[in-house]
């Protein structure tokens, strides 16, 4: 099967600056999930997508294809993942007259990816020919039952009782709900399902379940800090 990875890395970022770039443990933020797809071994081709030739140029020097830059209208901060993705696949198939059988959301902001990661979702796929896509999952830090929302100048709960099936479920032990889960770090979609569904998802969503030290979005300088703190204690268990 052709396994196409795309790391999407926009120029640009609100929160931290340049951050798909910035420097962790002495490594570009993107080369950390590029060497885990170059160490997977279903990965058949790795590009990025980007709209900068400085990223661009950074990503060709570390083994990461640049076949095209992004457009413009795709480099917007509002822009969702499908958008990069569905372009990055429909290119290679015109242009190239290359179509992946499975392309790989590989978002630079997740270093503590590991290459059995990126396999075991290529594996899902290939082994439930019903499945749609596949991701990585980790137990929710927070249940959604126990959030809330702002409303004027109060907060009420984010899920309504009609919602949950529960009084005051924010007051409610965990134990009593249904385990929830977050997706961090990989989404392997068919060339059906992202390009003739135009989907993220699909009906059928396979997952694999990864253990939360290696599962980490830097979107803060504090998601930052404790990505180096982790990458330091998987090196030193190495």
């Amino acid at each position: 099967m052709n396994v196409l990875g795309v790391i999407g890395a926009r120029k640009g970022s609100k929160a931290i600056a340049d951050k798909n770039i910035r420097l962790l443990l002495g490594k570009p933020m993107f080369v950390w999930i590029a060497e885990a797809a170059k160490a997977s071994s279903n990965v058949s081709r790795l590009i990025m997508s980007t709209d900068s030739e400085e990223y661009a140029a950074l990503a060709r020097a570390n083994g990461v294809e640049v076949p095209f830059l992004r457009p413009i209208q795709l480099a917007g901060d509002s822009v969702p993942d499908f958008d990069y993705l569905y372009h990055a696949a429909l290119w290679l198939k015109e242009q190239e007259n290359w179509k992946a059988d499975i392309i790989l959301r590989l978002p630079p902001t997740t270093p503590l990816c590991l290459p059995s990661h990126i396999d075991a979702c290529v594996k899902a796929l290939e082994g439930d020919s019903s499945a749609s896509s596949a991701r990585t999952i980790v137990r929710a830090s927070k249940h959604p039952f126990k959030l809330w929302r702002k409303e004027g100048a109060y907060v009420v709960p984010f899920l309504s009782e009609d919602q949950t099936g529960f009084k005051d479920a924010h007051n409610l032990p965990r134990q009593q709900f249904t385990e929830a889960y977050q997706h961090v770090d990989v989404i392997a979609l068919r060339w059906n399902t992202l390009v003739e569904q135009k989907a993220m998802a699909g009906q059928k969503v396979a997952f694999v379940e990864i253990e939360k030290h290696n599962a980490i979005d830097i979107d803060s300088e504090t998601d930052f800090l404790l990505a180096e703190l982790l990458l330091r204690q998987r090196k030193e268990n190495i």
